[in-house]
């Protein structure tokens, strides 16, 4: 029996860049030479972390900002 893997789902696309981004890395993960053997995910981060920089844009998505409570403290 051939064991598979689970398919991990993507996060939301978060913009124009993002979308194009990975396009371009599903699109050239099997092309991309591979001297060290990395994996295909890894070789697909490289190309969409790349292509994200050089569009300008921050290759980690923003993080949503936390609501912080004051803790009132009682005397």
């Amino acid at each position: 029996m051939l064991a598979m893997t689970p398919a991990r789902a993507e996060p939301p696309i978060r913009s124009p860049e993002d979308a194009a981004c990975r396009l371009e890395a599903k699109a050239k993960v099997f092309a991309t030479p591979n001297p060290r053997g990395l994996e295909l995910e890894e070789i697909g981060k490289q190309i969409y972390y790349a292509c994200m920089a050089r569009l300008g844009q921050s290759a980690q998505p923003a993080k949503p900002a936390r609501r912080r409570h004051k803790r009132h403290h009682r005397r």
